[in-house]
């Protein structure tokens, strides 16, 4: 049942991708183009995100679990430390560069955009080799 619940929630999302216009890379790159072609718009988008993520926070941590899981997996590292910060800054470079994140992109391959079947190979790369780096990271005991 949870399958079902997930594919259901994840077209949703790529859904409103898509409508939102967070899928064309032209429309992203153009909100961060302030002193050109700016397009404001997505700012709306990404407010209406943080609002909704906001409420929908308060209203799903008040149960005891989520209704298609046992338990809430959640992160159990809560400081923000040398990764964090230079992760952060890799993606926001990259989305400034290639006009996408990993949600958009794959929501992009339906549409058909030849800038996508670029950008996700390198994405898939990116992914592998921060795995490979994490993996090789030697933890001091403590």
């Amino acid at each position: 049942m949870s399958f079902v619940v997930n594919l259901a929630l994840g077209l949703l999302f790529g859904i409103g991708l898509v409508i939102s216009g967070m899928s064309d890379p032209a429309k992203v790159l153009n909100f961060l183009d302030l002193f050109g072609s700016w397009d404001p718009s997505l700012a709306f988008v990404m407010g209406g995100a943080v609002i909704t993520a906001f409420v929908g926070y308060r209203l799903v941590f008040k149960r005891q679990k989520p209704l298609a899981a046992n338990s809430f997996q959640l992160p159990a590292k809560k400081e923000i430390d040398r990764p964090i910060l230079v992760g952060s800054a890799i993606f926001g470079i990259g989305w400034g560069l290639g006009g996408f994140c990993p949600g958009p992109a794959l929501t992009a391959t339906m549409l058909g955009s030849a800038g996508t079947y670029a950008f996700l190979p390198m994405m898939f790369v990116g992914m592998w080799l921060a795995r490979t780096l994490a993996a090789r990271r030697v933890v001091a005991p403590a």
